[in-house]
C-alpha cells in the first residue's frame, strides 16, 4: 500500500465550530492527520511527501474565483478591525439573491453555507497539502497500480465546485477523479462516509466519464440535508451514473455491507477503470458522531471487496474523528488490501 502524506496537512487546527448554536469542540483537528499518518505507515509499502501542486489541478473542479478567495481569504479578515481569531461566516444568500458583493463579510456567505468550516492562518496550506496529497496519489496510481492511500486532511468530499461546506475546502476525492478520468476514461468514485458526498454529486452530476455512487445516512434524518436521495440520478448526460443508498440510523455490518455488494455491482456494469474511494471512517460504531454501527471488521470486508474487484484502487481519507478506536479502524480498513 503507497502512502501519500504532507505534513502542511496539519497546519489547519481550529479549536471550536459553531453549531447547535453555541461553540462546541472541533471534530476535525490536526492530531487526526498524526493518527492517521502512525497507522497507515504500519500497513505502507513506501510513504512519500506529496508535492505540493499549483492551483491547475484544483481548477479542474473548482471555480477560480473560489480558489483566489481561500488564497487571500485570511489576510482580508485580519484587516478588518475587532475580527474575531478564525474566519466565519455570519451572513449566507438564500434561493432569492443572486450576486456576490465585494464586501468580504457578504463573499464569505457567498462561499460557505454554515459555520462548520472556520478557517486560520494555516487553513488554505493545509487544504491544498490535502489536494495535492490526492492529486499525487492519483499519479502514482497511474504510474504503478496502486492500491494507494491518499491521507487528506482536511476532507473534502462536501466541498462544491464554489463552495466550502461541512469542514471541506478542496474536494481531494473529485480532483483525483477528474484527474483519473482524463487520462484514463471512465472511473467510478464510491463514498463510503457516514455522510453523503453532496459536493461530490455536484461536480459529477453531467459528467459520463465518472459513476459516482455514496452510501450515508438518510439525509431526512443526517447531514448534511438537502441532497443524497435515492431518486437523484445524474443529469442529462450522465442519467443513471449518479447512486445513492441513503440508510437509516443505527445501520448494522450485515444491512451496510449488502448495499455496498449492490454499488460494486452497478460499478461492475460501468466497467471503469480505476475506482477512487471517499474513505470516512464515521460510519463505525465508535466514531463521535454514533450514526452506524459499523464494525472494525465490516471495514476490512469493504477493502478486500475492493481489492478482489482487480481494479486500480485509490483511497482518499474524508471522515472518521478522534476516539480511542479510530487508528484500528483505519488499520482494518487498510488491512483489508492485504498488504
Amino acid at each position: 500500500m503507497l502512502v501519500v502524506h504532507h505534513p502542511d496537512e496539519a497546519r489547519h487546527d481550529p479549536e471550536h465550530v459553531f453549531r447547535m448554536g453555541r461553540f462546541l469542540p472541533q471534530p476535525d483537528r490536526a492530531d487526526r492527520y498524526r493518527l492517521f499518518l502512525s497507522e497507515a505507515c504500519k500497513h505502507a509499502s513506501e510513504v512519500v511527501e506529496a508535492p505540493l501542486c499549483g492551483t491547475e489541478p484544483l481548477l479542474t473542479v473548482h471555480d477560480a474565483g473560489y480558489v483566489e478567495f481561500l488564497q487571500t481569504v485570511w489576510q482580508r479578515w485580519r484587516a478588518i478591525p475587532d475580527a474575531g481569531p478564525e474566519v466565519v461566516p455570519s451572513v449566507h444568500p438564500t434561493q432569492r439573491m443572486h450576486r456576490k458583493p465585494k464586501d468580504l463579510l457578504g463573499e464569505l456567505g457567498w462561499y460557505s453555507n454554515s459555520t462548520s468550516c472556520p478557517i486560520g492562518e494555516g487553513t488554505y496550506a493545509s487544504a491544498l497539502a490535502s489536494a495535492a496529497s490526492a492529486v499525487h496519489a492519483a499519479d502514482r496510481l497511474m504510474a504503478d497500480g496502486g492500491p494507494a492511500y491518499a491521507l487528506c486532511r482536511p476532507p473534502g468530499h462536501h466541498a462544491y465546485r464554489d463552495l466550502m461546506s461541512g469542514v471541506c475546502f478542496f474536494n481531494n476525492a473529485a480532483i483525483a477523479a477528474r484527474r483519473l478520468s482524463q487520462a484514463m476514461g471512465r472511473v467510478a468514485l464510491i463514498d463510503i462516509d457516514v455522510h453523503h458526498g453532496n459536493g461530490t454529486q455536484d461536480i459529477f452530476w453531467s459528467d459520463s466519464n465518472v459513476f459516482f455512487a455514496s452510501l450515508h445516512v438518510d439525509p431526512d434524518f443526517g447531514p448534511p440535508y438537502y441532497a443524497g436521495y435515492a431518486d437523484e440520478t445524474g443529469g442529462d448526460e450522465a442519467r443513471g451514473l449518479n447512486l445513492n443508498k441513503p440508510l437509516p440510523v443505527g445501520t448494522d455490518d450485515r444491512a451496510y455491507l449488502a448495499a455496498f455488494d449492490e454499488v460494486l455491482a452497478s460499478v461492475a456494469r460501468f466497467a471503469p477503470k480505476a475506482i477512487v474511494v471517499s474513505a470516512g471512517l464515521d460510519a463505525s460504531a465508535y466514531d463521535p458522531v454514533q450514526t452506524f454501527r459499523l464494525s472494525n471488521e465490516a471495514f476490512g470486508e469493504i477493502s478486500g471487496r475492493l481489492a478482489a474487484t482487480g481494479l486500480p484502487v485509490l483511497l482518499v481519507q474524508e471522515g472518521g474523528y478522534l476516539s480511542p478506536n479510530l487508528a484500528a479502524c483505519l488499520g482494518a480498513f487498510l488491512g483489508g488490501f492485504g498488504g
